[in-house]
């Protein structure tokens, strides 16, 4: 697959840049997308929820009311679930939700999600570039010449480029990301990604076979 290559004012340069089609155009693998994302989400959670059982409460031993006569069940006591304060049956305790997945799945992921982006048409290969200073203005102009405001969009980069990160960190819908922490949840959720050259063989090196 042929793209343009785009220079920081949006413009398209005289120069092309071939993607790999075994990594940008391959057919799309669903469940190993679900699998990949379904992991992401579960890593992300803390499991630190947790909720009193019967014998973790403290509470009076009385009984409540007595055993016959009352025309109610027996109520023997207030620690019981049935009771507003009372523990809880079956409550969730911490937990870790992660779960291990073939690296060979989480790659074929990731190379469907950037080929639904390729069809979709929502790559862009730019210039490798960089700011003089730190400055949420510049990403903005950038942003706005790729036509791209107001939407997710996802910067994906060869390194860590201080000036670059500091002036997206701002702005609520942009990330910035390096190409070897590149992942599957993070290319379907932005609207667009803009791809620098550097980064691009940087992806097909990673990924390649």
């Amino acid at each position: 697959m042929e793209v343009a290559v785009y220079n920081v004012s949006g413009e398209k340069t005289t120069r092309k840049i071939v993607l790999d089609d075994g990594i940008f155009g391959i057919e799309p693998n669903d469940h190993a997308i679900y699998l990949d994302v379904k992991q992401f989400m579960a890593n992300k959670r803390q499991g630190t929820h947790s909720s009193k059982e019967k014998s973790q409460l403290t509470g009076s031993t009385r009984k409540l009311k007595k055993q016959k006569g009352t025309g109610g069940a027996r109520a023997g006591s207030i620690k019981s679930p049935l009771l507003k304060g009372g523990a809880r049956v079956f409550g969730p305790h911490p937990r870790d939700y992660d779960f291990k997945l073939n690296k060979k799945l989480k790659k074929l992921a990731r190379k469907s999600a950037l080929s639904y982006k390729a069809k979709d048409e929502s790559i862009m290969v730019l210039e490798d570039f960089t700011f003089e200073t730190p400055k949420t203005k510049n990403f903005t102009e950038l942003l706005k010449n790729f036509k791209v405001e107001g939407r997710k969009t996802l910067l994906v980069t060869s390194s860590v480029d201080m000036n670059v990160l500091l002036s997206s960190r701002n702005l609520g819908k942009v990330k910035v990301i390096k190409a070897a922490d590149l992942n599957t949840y993070e290319i379907l959720d932005a609207s667009c990604l803009l791809i620098t050259e550097s980064s691009v063989k940087e992806i097909e090196s990673i990924h390649a076979n």
